[in-house]
């Protein structure tokens, strides 16, 4: 599985019912700065959806986190401590497409601007581009010429960290564009892809992190 979704949580449950709704193999990593109950809560947004797309798959569905106006804000926050940690970003850049829902709104909560990295043929000409291998097939990713100035430290977000290639590239895009990648920084890693494994050497921050 690559990639996973999002959506609106309960509202004003006793924490018990909060937690047995969670997904239980999903630990909490960068949300420990809200305090165990309020990650907790946060965690429990995250839906499973098993067999989808295809069995045996079991997809991450984090719609109902991205509905929930205050755990969304919680996110976005956790985000900025972990770039206080990094040493300040200059723009932030999300990849296709939920890195563009967490992304925009922590832009705008560091005061910089946000950089969409998109699909082959998205943009319009002239475009950065960087070709890469998936399980089965290949894909793209581009930006724009001359939206990245020289030297920028820029955070690369997105919502899921799976098998790493999509963010690999996505650094590799950034870096020929003249940016310094300061961090990667992702709402759920799915350990067992291997994806930090793939992006060595660099910084990789993950809220939430999937053992299995």
């Amino acid at each position: 599985m690559t990639d996973e979704t999002a959506g609106a949580g309960p509202t004003g449950e006793p924490l018990g019912d909060v937690v047995r709704g969670a997904v239980d193999d999903i630990v909490v990593d960068g949300l420990g700065g809200l305090g165990e109950r309020r990650a907790a809560e946060v965690r429990a947004l995250i839906r499973d959806v098993p067999d989808y797309p295809h069995p045996p798959v079991v997809f991450r569905d984090i719609t109902p986190l991205l509905a929930d106006g205050a755990a969304l804000a919680d996110v976005v926050e956790a985000f900025v401590g972990l770039v206080d940690a990094d040493g300040g970003v200059d723009v932030v850049a999300g990849m296709e497409a939920r890195g563009f829902l967490l992304g925009a709104p922590l832009a705008t909560r560091l005061g910089v601007g946000f950089l969409p990295l998109r699909k082959a043929g998205k943009l319009p000409p002239p475009v950065e581009r960087v070709d890469y291998d998936l399980e089965y097939g290949s894909a793209a990713i581009e930006l724009r010429t001359g939206t990245l100035e020289a030297g920028a430290r820029v955070l690369l977000v997105d919502d899921v960290l799976a098998t790493g290639g999509t963010a690999c590239a996505a650094a590799e895009l950034v870096e020929r564009s003249g940016g310094q990648v300061v961090a990667l920084a992702f709402l759920l890693e799915l350990s067992g892809l291997g994806g930090r494994d793939r992006l060595t050497g660099r910084t990789v921050e993950a809220l939430l992190r999937v053992e299995s």
